[in-house]
């Protein structure tokens, strides 16, 4: 495998938790029955959790990261996070696709060094919810040299799932914590 699963970064929830990207207080939610996607674990919420719901903004924090000019590419949208920090994505669920993350359909979203749009590649719910086959997706999509990132979207609402870098020593995209 040569990519990386990233969630939201510790340091860039703390500041979330604060202040969205959209320069507002996020909303606390106590689920009632679960299920939502959780950017911070790259789980699904459980009843009793709290939770908050934020904006973000993914290519911008990519682009302070890397220097590159997303421009009219960048975009803000919603995403859920734990209230108080977790433990973050598990260890042992291995370095794949998060299976929790699955869903009735999801974009990939591949993106250039400079921030802009390559591709997006509809993927079914078969392929969604299959580790496997969207792990080798991922790997494909990643071997392009023009592909910098990828963001993993859910197709529904657009919303930002989680993002993936290309793995291994020597390659700028892939910065220094990777979540998985």
């Amino acid at each position: 495998m040569t990519f990386e699963i990233r969630a939201i970064a510790p340091d860039v929830l703390d500041q979330l938790r604060k202040t969205d990207d959209a320069g507002r207080t996020p909303r606390r939610i106590v689920e009632v029955e679960g299920g939502s996607p959780l950017r911070c674990c790259l789980r699904r919420s459980r009843p009793g959790e709290a939770i908050l719901l934020a904006a973000y903004a993914p290519l911008r924090r990519w682009a302070q990261e890397t220097g590159a000019d997303p421009g009219a590419y960048e975009e803000v949208g919603p995403v859920f996070v734990h209230e108080e920090p977790c433990e973050g994505p598990r260890q042992e669920t291995g370095p794949g696709y998060p299976a929790a993350m699955g869903g009735p359909r999801r974009v990939f979203r591949t993106y250039g060094a400079d921030g802009s749009i390559l591709d997006g590649h509809l993927v079914d719910a078969h392929r969604s919810a299959d580790p496997v086959a969207a792990s080798i997706l991922l790997d494909t999509l990643l071997k392009d040299p023009e592909t910098a990132l990828v963001h993993v979207r859910a197709v529904e609402f657009g919303c930002f799932l989680f993002e993936v870098r290309r793995g291994g020593p020597g390659n700028p995209a892939t910065g220094d914590a990777p979540v998985r």
